[in-house]
């Protein structure tokens, strides 16, 4: 048996520039951190004298004789893409709801593709997996999603990502103490769970012509962000939030809603000095920037929403069970 363990993570600038469709033709760069907030798959042979072959638990549990009959859409892409033979039960279990914009799909199929090659006594290191789950997500899933979450959980850490046509490179931050970014930063949960995919259909196409100032826009934040990371004016890096997420919602109609927005202008009256919608947008968590001061004042006042503490992480996806 074995069991993996992979981060969430928080993207803070220059989301959308991560889509192949605006990285293939210019550069795309975001940063972002994983969190001490883990997604965990086991996995291991099946004896043969059961009747399935296949076991899969998640949302619902299947037992299956193939692997076309598994229900689980990254389950059987990857089972088949990895041309698996042998009988498989696959558990799946997260700290954190999905569809929420923490990156959980990207963790998934991270988590599943390590615990597989650690089955088959393969070693792969951090690049080649974050490679091959894009690649799975994108062109065998046919998934409208970005490539900074399959490197987040991959690699780890407080990162620089820097995407080109077929390649990507990663700076690490983890050196430096963000322990004081960390205490200002809430992660708070809307309650409204969405599929990215649906969301970014919307404008992933747009990217590199329609929307190619806003995204221009998106970029230079992260420029922005690491002169403030690098200076340790940290009140800077609340407001430059707020002016990113007015750049985001530029992109689509389906980012925010009434309620999100309501939230949102609600946290900035007390206390809070920016924040944005995490992942493609539409609901999920929202990550709000909070002078720790203020904390207790913006929490009083969101009493009925979920407040998810966590801490900055700087370890990627890991086996954590070989037996």
């Amino acid at each position: 048996m074995i069991i993996t363990k992979t981060p969430y993570r928080i993207s803070f600038f220059g989301g959308g520039s991560d889509y192949p469709s605006w990285y293939n033709n210019q550069q795309g760069k975001v940063i972002s951190t994983t969190i001490n907030k883990h997604l965990y798959i086991s996995c291991r042979y099946l004896p043969n004298f059961f009747n399935h072959k296949y076991r899969i638990a998640w949302s619902k549990i299947e037992e299956t004789k193939n692997i076309d009959q598994i229900q689980h859409n990254a389950v059987r892409e990857i089972l088949k893409n990895l041309k698996n033979k042998r009988g498989l039960e696959i558990h799946y279990d997260g700290d954190l709801p999905a569809r929420s914009g923490m990156g959980s799909s990207s963790c998934f199929v991270v988590g599943l593709l390590k615990a597989i090659y650690e089955l088959k006594n393969k070693k792969v290191d951090k690049k080649f997996l974050a490679k091959k789950s894009i690649y799975l997500e994108q062109e065998v899933m046919k998934e409208a999603v970005g490539s900074q979450d399959q490197v987040a959980a991959s690699y780890g850490g407080f990162n620089k990502i820097i995407f080109s046509k077929n390649n990507f490179s990663v700076k690490n931050f983890s050196k430096k103490n963000f322990n004081n970014l960390n205490d200002n930063l809430i992660l708070i949960y809307t309650g409204i769970k969405r599929t990215a995919h649906f969301v970014a259909k919307t404008f992933v196409n747009k990217l590199p012509k329609e929307k190619k100032q806003d995204v221009e826009k998106i970029i230079s934040f992260v420029d922005s962000a690491e002169k403030i990371l690098n200076s340790n004016n940290l009140d800077d890096f609340g407001e430059l939030l707020n002016e990113s997420w007015h750049y985001k919602k530029k992109l689509s109609n389906r980012i925010t809603n009434k309620k999100i927005n309501e939230l949102y202008e609600l946290s900035l009256n007390y206390g809070a000095t920016g924040g944005k919608l995490l992942g493609a947008g539409g609901g999920g968590f929202m990550l709000l920037y909070v002078k720790k001061n203020m904390r207790k004042k913006l929490l009083n006042k969101l009493k009925n929403i979920v407040e998810i503490p966590f801490k900055f992480s700087n370890t990627g996806c890991e086996t954590i069970f070989k037996r």
